[in-house]
């Protein structure tokens, strides 16, 4: 189990001070619990044969209060230091999570649920604090504070402490099966609430399409069973630490019945002292806790363990798009882009997404990407960026090859408006400038008046600062759009990639948008895809996909011309465009 905790080794090194400082405090506080047996001792023996006095009684009960209050200062040290401890790895892990997602290509993302993301950096990173705070402190007690109450038995009658820890091989012998099939349990509990998680998120996001469709029974049913599996996998959880911890009290106690009636037997022989006789009780009572840490370690542990072991399959996962080279160019990018033989597999696809594409862009130039649905438009523009990966020298940026670029300095270098165009929760002004410093208004100004946004945002209460709903909700379609191409705008990179970005505006609307960049970008590359044919005939040069392969270049006057594909699908647009009006 504890090699599970390895990447946790560097968190307890940056947070040595502090631990130090909590678990010698928890060693002191421990050391004084011993002693107080020791005085009750020295009580109730001076008591028994006659020599006590209220003095005396008095000393004795103010040296106990004085420990109790020495004890609850140093019980607050080592709290405060420890579980702060404990909330620093959790903090350190969910931010080397996060981090660590971002480097993971979207392959990772196809096959992983976002719900179960979810539950490891909530759920799972709770589970690995509680074993690096109570755990730990669990753990001290269970060892330092056991070993240290024996010795003190053994002091008080040898024989005497050997009969009452007779139950701890016992002890040990059923801790060790009920903790494994704990972490059985545990490991099932956590990938239940992953699924719960998932479902849940599911529902919240697609709430629309359920009230829409009047489907909200059939989304509730799907919460409810999640939800009632996995109270099912903790209840299993739950019975096998029902068993645990009683389990643990009854061996305790029946090592206290042995020390009554044979501890009892000695003291009035006269072999140990009545005082010795309730410190040694006082002792076996005082071992009840490091036995019950036991308990708590295990319990926190297998918690820990089954937990650390999901969040390392995250960690585990090699990022595949890193920077090759030991120097990578981090120059000024032109714009030039060169395509040579590319051909790209999807994983796990027997067909090729795209075969022996060669395309070359001038810097400067605006070319446009056309073919119809499925044929690879989207994933060649996917490519460029190295947001999926593809052999070497198929792809050059400035006659380099994109794995030699800086991977900074590639996706710096491109402004990329998807599809789907994504909102933060956050004000409009954040959502455009995404980030960066430095932006001045009058920048701000000339991307919103080209992406048509300016009259939009006066009509919000707060304007540009106004709080964008989850995903942009409050704004419709096409106003998410434009707000996405005014992101790439702030920064005006050598290369701009627009992937269909204004299918939700109307026609004359993109039209104007369109030549609008055109004419901010001049001397710069610009790569559209649109389903509007109409509006690329501006483009330099035209490229026609059809089932990932090129099958036409050329500009749109010549494309026409030899009335093969492009013609087809311009020819279908102007009728879908005439439907429309009509």
């Amino acid at each position: 189990m504890l090699k599970d905790f390895k990447p946790l080794k560097t968190y307890f090194i940056e947070n040595r001070i502090a631990l130090i400082i909590g678990l010698s405090s928890l060693l002191f506080v421990d050391t004084l619990q011993l002693f107080i047996p020791r005085i009750i001792k020295k009580a109730i023996d001076s008591l028994t044969i006659g020599q006590a006095s209220s003095v005396l009684l008095l000393k004795y009960a103010l040296i106990i209060v004085g420990i109790a209050i020495t004890m609850a200062i140093f019980r607050y040290i080592w709290r405060y230091f420890v579980f702060g401890h404990s909330r620093k790895v959790e903090k350190s892990l969910r931010n080397r999570i996060y981090k660590h997602l971002q480097t993971l290509p979207l392959s990772f993302y196809w096959r992983t649920k976002t719900g179960d993301l979810m539950a490891r950096a909530v759920n799972d990173i709770d589970a690995v604090r509680m074993a690096a705070g109570i755990g730990l402190v669990a753990l001290t007690d269970g060892v330092v504070l056991g070993l240290a109450t024996i010795g003190f038995m053994l002091y008080i009658d040898i024989k005497l402490t050997l009969i009452s820890l007779v139950p701890t091989p016992f002890i040990f012998y059923f801790t060790l099966i009920i903790t494994r099939k704990m972490g059985g349990e545990f490991r099932q509990a956590q990938q239940t609430f992953s699924e719960l998680t998932e479902s849940v998120r599911e529902a919240l996001a697609g709430i629309r399409v359920i009230k829409a469709y009047n489907r909200q029974p059939w989304g509730y049913s799907r919460v409810k069973d999640n939800g009632e599996t996995y109270i099912s996998n903790n209840l299993d959880l739950a019975k096998t630490l029902a068993i645990f911890f009683p389990m643990m009290t009854l061996f305790t106690n029946l090592g206290l019945a042995v020390v009554i009636w044979i501890g009892g037997r000695l003291t009035i022989l006269g072999n140990i002292t009545t005082g010795d006789f309730v410190a040694f009780i006082s002792y076996l009572n005082l071992l009840t806790w490091p036995m019950m840490a036991l308990g708590w370690v295990t319990n926190s542990i297998q918690r820990g363990s089954a937990s650390m072991r999901r969040i390392n399959g995250i960690l585990d996962e090699v990022p595949e798009i890193t920077n090759q080279t030991t120097n990578p160019f981090r120059g000024v990018i032109r714009g030039e882009i060169c395509l040579k033989s590319l051909t790209f597999y999807y994983p796990q696809e027997k067909d090729p997404a795209l075969k022996d594409i060669d395309i070359r862009i001038e810097a400067g130039q605006t070319i446009a990407i056309v073919g119809g649905v499925g044929s690879g438009k989207s994933t060649l523009l996917q490519i460029i960026p190295r947001l999926v990966e593809t052999e070497r020298g198929m792809v050059q940026i400035d006659e380099i090859p994109i794995h030699d670029i800086d991977l900074k300095n590639l996706r710096g270098s491109i402004g990329f408006v998807t599809q789907e165009a994504h909102i933060f929760s956050d004000t409009i002004l954040n959502n455009i400038i995404f980030g960066r410093q430095g932006v001045g208004k009058d920048l701000m100004g000339n991307v919103l008046e080209i992406s048509q946004l300016a009259v939009d945002i006066n009509s919000f209460p707060n304007g540009i600062n106004s709080i964008l709903g989850e995903k942009g909700i409050t704004l419709s379609g096409g106003q998410r759009q434009r707000l996405t191409i005014a992101r790439a705008l702030i920064s005006n990179p050598p290369i701009l990639i627009l992937d269909d970005a204004l299918s939700q505006v109307d026609t004359r609307t993109e039209a104007n948008i369109l030549n609008s960049i055109l004419e901010m970008r001049d001397g710069k590359t610009n790569i559209i895809v649109s389903h509007r044919l109409s509006t690329i005939r501006r483009a330099d040069i035209i490229f026609v996909l059809k089932a990932g392969k090129l099958v036409e270049v050329g500009d749109h006057a010549a494309l026409l011309v030899v009335r093969k594909e492009y013609t087809r699908l311009y020819e279908r647009q102007q009728l879908s465009e005439e439907l429309g009006g009509e």
